[in-house]
């Protein structure tokens, strides 16, 4: 009998200019007294000094410490510094990378982990995948956040193309539940039924909402609550499938062969145009939405030469060659990539 294990967020707190409640959310999730913060420069002094104020009234130790870069090494480096530090809890302020990178040393080191996200630009707010660079960029499965803190206000004072990145992980979805369901017919493999639908309904929302949010501004409430929602999909299925599939495939791709252009986001959304097609699937609808959000639909909007473009296509299913996605079932050379990426106007 097949099985795997679940691992959830404890608490999940969600609101607007919540900041002040950090201390109190902190204290229902652990009475711990040291405390190590992880987050980018930006966020740094974006944040900090309200950040340390709410925390010194709990009498509670806190060490600050910046990430850089999402590669092994530099993450090891960061995890001695923080081992040093004595605390049982580590926060992860900020997007994607700083986000992956708490959790990941929070994995390593044992640590109780705390996500609290400053924008809404992929998935990872709540899921226990962690996002490394290396010769093969992929998804590698940590541990879930013991709680993740949300204040929406900071996430309005992101870049709106943080958001439209959001948008497009969340579409990707679409793709990667047809993916997952190949894995089932294809290779006997474990497909739950509940993880797809809480994922698929995380995009299905956002899908019918992007006509308003061109009309008249992100919700972004919205994008936040299905982004979290799409994460814990991960944890119940106990792997990435619910949210990756061959659209990620390709957005590792051009991670690996035409690293820091574009936002994992928009290349997952370029991902999702072009294998909605192979699949089957109402690509113009995909595009048409991404539009909708303000994210690019073509390599060019985001700096990906057309060449780069079709190499991605033909690797990305090399990268995991023991995951079943919709790229098993086409020979993808360089004459069928380039057909494809012109044929769905992403080239």
């Amino acid at each position: 009998m097949q099985f795997h294990a679940m691992e959830l967020p404890r608490l999940i707190v969600i609101g607007e200019k919540i900041i002040n409640n950090l201390e109190k959310f902190l204290h229902s999730i652990s009475n711990t007294k040291k405390i190590s913060i992880i987050s980018g420069k930006y966020v740094k002094n974006m944040i900090q000094e309200e950040v340390m104020k709410i925390l010194s009234h709990s009498n509670i130790q806190c060490r600050w410490h910046i990430a850089t870069n999402n590669n092994f090494e530099s993450i090891n480096i960061l995890q001695k510094k923080i081992s040093l530090d004595k605390s049982k809890m580590i926060i992860g302020i900020g997007g994607g990378r700083s986000v992956d990178i708490a959790k990941m040393i929070s994995f390593k080191l044992s640590k109780q982990f705390i996500s609290m996200p400053t924008s809404a630009s992929h998935d990872g707010i709540a899921s226990p995948f962690v996002s490394i660079s290396g010769n093969r960029p992929y998804s590698i499965i940590a541990n879930a956040p013991l709680g993740v803190f949300v204040d929406i206000d900071i996430i309005k004072r992101a870049p709106k193309r943080l958001l439209a990145s959001g948008c497009g992980d969340l579409i990707a979805n679409i793709i990667a539940i047809h993916d997952w369901k190949l894995g089932r017919d294809k290779n006997g493999e474990y497909f739950g039924e509940y993880a797809a639908n809480l994922s698929y309904m995380s995009s299905k929302i956002l899908m019918e909402n992007t006509k308003n949010f061109a009309k008249n501004g992100f919700n972004v409430r919205i994008i936040v609550e299905a982004l979290i929602s799409a994460g814990v999909a991960s944890c119940i299925a106990g792997s990435s499938r619910p949210c990756s599939g061959s659209e990620h495939l390709f957005s590792h791709a051009l991670d690996m062969i035409a690293p820091g252009i574009g936002l994992h986001g928009e290349k997952c959304g370029l991902g999702s145009i072009m294998m909605a097609k192979l699949q089957g699937q109402n690509w113009k609808k995909i595009a048409q939405a991404l539009i909708e959000v303000g994210a690019p639909t073509t390599a060019k909007q985001i700096g990906i030469k057309p060449k780069t473009l079709v190499k991605a296509l033909t690797i990305a299913q090399g990268l995991r060659p023991e995951r079943y996605t919709i790229l098993k079932e086409f020979d993808m050379n360089e004459k069928k990539a380039s057909k494809l990426a012109k044929s769905t106007l992403v080239i």
